[in-house]
């Protein structure tokens, strides 16, 4: 006689599997491992050194708010390193290291614990580092190197020869990653590497990423067909910051919409901002901007693609 099959009767949602920040946090690291190997291949010891400081600083930072809010030691979620990993590979190698100590600190303590710690946050912490630190030290996030002679030639990057010389740096070296800019933004390979790695993973969604892409890749083909000066979009996806964003802080859970509409409509804008500052601005690059913008957005977004309740149209869901 068969054993009787025991039924667990509860409530919905029935979930599948229980998913912690921590593994999502590690599957981030892993995935930023390739950039960041690559840009201590290409810059030497100054980029060890950078990774190293942020790190270690967004975690003292971590741990000293821990103790001063009376909260339990988070260090275990490794949220905190992979925000000081993110504010190392967003920063030129060059930058003095008080400037990268800062830009994590401020990352930590206002982009991050201000809004209420993790979960609570507004924007991407590791952007709003990077954005303090361009309003206090512009010189300081302007001043790039060249991954040959890094102790010796400042180089613009080739997103700032496109658009202020109309030179185009080659696609193997853009691929590659021998090319000046932040530390992690200079291999394309790497970041596509870690980009999958974290799509297989399914600690980023695929919503964001592709529809940044389709929309960078449909607008950057129109503006090469009008002007050939503004660049290939192959050249467009490959250089900057866009890989880096795309799926490394545009995925950030804390700060996208949760609904599945409203992450294709962030992921769009997105890309339609920083293809607008590529094109119409002073500015060579538009990933930070265009993303903390759109985190900005998020509950507005939220608000209007949330599904309708069964039985229930718009109307009646605003008045209960």
């Amino acid at each position: 006689m068969s054993q009787p099959v025991k039924l667990i009767v509860s409530g919905s949602p029935h979930l599948k599997e229980r998913v912690k920040t921590s593994h999502i946090m590690r599957d981030v690291i892993m995935g930023l491992i390739p950039a960041a190997g690559a840009s201590i291949y290409f810059f030497g010891i100054s980029a060890a050194i950078l990774i190293f400081n942020c790190i270690v600083t967004a975690l003292i930072t971590e741990r000293i708010i821990n103790q001063i809010r009376k909260q339990k030691n988070s260090l275990s979620d490794y949220s905190a390193a992979v925000t000081g990993l993110l504010v190392a590979l967003i920063l030129p190698p060059s930058i003095a290291w008080y400037g990268a100590t800062m830009g994590a600190v401020f990352a930590i303590l206002v982009g991050k614990h201000l809004f209420g710690g993790l979960g609570s946050n507004i924007f991407n912490p590791a952007l709003l580092g990077r954005a303090f630190l361009a309003a206090a030290y512009p010189k300081m996030l302007t001043t790039y190197i060249s991954p040959s002679q890094p102790d010796a030639i400042t180089e613009a990057t080739p997103l700032m020869l496109q658009k202020f010389s109309h030179k185009l740096t080659s696609l193997d070296k853009l691929f590659l990653g021998d090319v000046s800019g932040s530390l992690g933004e200079t291999s394309a390979i790497c970041l596509l590497v870690g980009g999958v790695y974290l799509l297989l993973r399914k600690s980023a969604g695929w919503r964001i990423p592709v529809s940044l892409l389709v929309t960078v890749i449909l607008i950057s083909t129109v503006g090469y067909l009008i002007n050939p000066n503004f660049g290939a979009p192959i050249f467009h996806l490959l250089a900057g910051g866009l890989l880096l964003g795309t799926f490394f802080m545009a995925t950030d859970p804390a700060t996208t919409p949760v609904t599945i509409k409203g992450r294709f409509i962030f992921g769009a804008t997105c890309g339609i901002l920083i293809m607008l500052i590529r094109y119409f601005s002073n500015l060579p690059e538009g990933v930070m901007y265009s993303i903390l913008f759109c985190n900005a957005l998020v509950p507005l977004i939220n608000r209007y693609t949330r599904p309708k309740a069964f039985g229930r149209g718009r109307k009646d869901e605003r008045s209960s």
